[in-house]
């Protein structure tokens, strides 16, 4: 059997156990500090190109899709019935996901005995200004952030970093294919050129995917080589309790709760779909990154059609932070555990809307998962130079856990998008239940 006649994901798996092996030969045949010169010099870059071919077609997927689907729906009241459902589960299932976490941490404690005294200086100075950035954008006003989805120039938006201002530019294409709609007939050019481009940037996305095994393998291969098993001992149980409680969301509220309860839907046939989606989330540590993946897996073996998958899909990988909510609720009880701070019922709840709240700020800021940590730590009273700590503590581990946190935020995109896809009445049933396709 030929190489590109072995399903995609399969082959990315390859890539990643590959990687994950050479990453560690190389750190412990080399030496760690020629280990890290190696790894940078060769492992980086690669796995740096792969990120950024996925990334190039973020923003012109998302425009061009969104605009399809909205203008695919033909009524824009629709996209409006769309808009509640979609940000409606998503508030939802974040709420069970903070919850989750709060129980798996009470049950594993992962904080208790932990000292932070280990904690380097290095990593304290590293991570200072960027909790600064990240409590400012998780305290900001809920009209602020409202407000801030309306972009003064959609242009710089577009050019706003890798993937750009994605609510911005969700914005205006919603209000551009709205427009489109209510043009009618004098509309139909531009609708045309729209649909023929969705076309061609999902044939892009196929191409730029069968890249996906090398990417992994580069991005495995730097991460073990510069950070090795060690990764994992000081902070073993807090991965554990992240790890387990991610996996019993996606198992329990997207697989079970959503798609075999509420759906009537086959939840095996469902994690076959996305694994291409989850396994490149794990790799590239990237919702928006993964954002590609996961439209072409929704379209091409969950059946959803793309008017809502290009609409439910970006929203919510900007939006829905599972992975992340329950990431907060965990850091709260871990530093808790560690400081010696009892937790009260109030605390518990406290912790529980503060992470639902701040975890949708997550998208535009580097490790949001942990630097926002900072304004949910205040909450249960933690003062400003022990989240510090706390935070420096944990940053240097921070890649093998936002893996996890990634691939729980696609699996609830895709789960809520099927949801939407269902009660819309875009949902091809048939092909959700037959044989993945990719």
């Amino acid at each position: 059997m030929g190489w590109t006649k072995i399903t995609l994901w399969k082959r990315v798996m390859v890539g990643l156990v590959l990687g994950l092996g050479a990453g560690l030969a190389v750190r412990y045949g080399m030496g760690v500090e020629a280990a890290t010169d190696f790894a940078n010099a060769w492992f980086d870059p690669f796995g740096d190109a792969f990120v950024s071919l996925i990334k190039m077609l973020v923003v012109p997927l998302i425009f061009v899709t969104l605009v399809s689907g909205v203008t695919a729906m033909g009524d824009p009241a629709r996209v409006g019935s769309l808009g509640i459902k979609t940000i409606a589960l998503y508030m939802a299932t974040t709420a069970f996901a903070v919850t989750l976490g709060l129980i798996v941490g009470t049950v594993l404690q992962p904080g208790v005995g932990v000292d932070f005294t280990v904690a380097a200086d290095g990593a304290i100075s590293s991570v200072q200004g960027r909790v600064e950035a990240g409590s400012a954008a998780a305290n900001a006003g809920l009209l602020e952030k409202l407000f801030a989805v309306i972009p003064s120039n959609i242009l710089i938006a577009m050019s706003d970093g890798a993937t750009g201002n994605v609510l911005q530019i969700i914005f205006f294409a919603i209000l551009f294919g709205v427009s489109c709609l209510l043009a009618g007939e004098a509309a139909r050019p531009v609708v045309n050129v729209i649909n023929s481009a969705s076309e061609v940037m999902l044939k892009m996305t196929v191409m730029v995917m069968e890249l996906a095994p090398f990417g992994v393998f580069f991005l495995m291969a730097w991460v073990m080589a510069t950070r090795g098993l060690a990764i994992l001992d000081n902070l073993a149980l807090l991965t554990l309790a992240l790890y387990l409680a991610c996996f019993l969301h996606m198992i329990l509220v997207h697989g079970f709760g959503i798609i075999k309860l509420t759906l009537r839907l086959p939840m095996v046939r469902f994690f076959r779909g996305i694994r291409d989606a989850q396994v490149v989330a794990f790799s590239t540590a990237s919702s928006a990154g993964t954002l590609p993946v996961t439209i072409t897996n929704a379209t091409e073996n969950l059946g959803i059609k793309p008017a809502v998958a290009s609409s439910v899909l970006p929203v919510g990988a900007t939006i829905n932070m599972d992975g992340t909510a329950i990431y907060l609720g965990l850091i709260a009880l871990f530093a808790a555990q560690a400081i010696g701070i009892e937790m009260t019922l109030a605390q518990y709840i406290g912790v529980a809307f503060a992470a639902t709240a701040t975890s949708i700020g997550a998208a535009a800021i580097p490790s949001a998962g942990l630097l926002l940590a900072f304004a949910v730590l205040q909450v249960i009273g933690v003062s400003e130079a022990q989240s510090l700590l706390v935070i420096a503590f944990i940053f240097p581990f921070d890649r093998i856990l936002d893996m996890m946190r990634t691939v729980t935020n696609v699996t609830g995109d895709a789960a809520v998008a099927s949801a939407v896809a269902k009660w819309e009445g875009e949902l091809d049933e048939d092909v959700f239940r037959a044989k993945s396709t990719i």
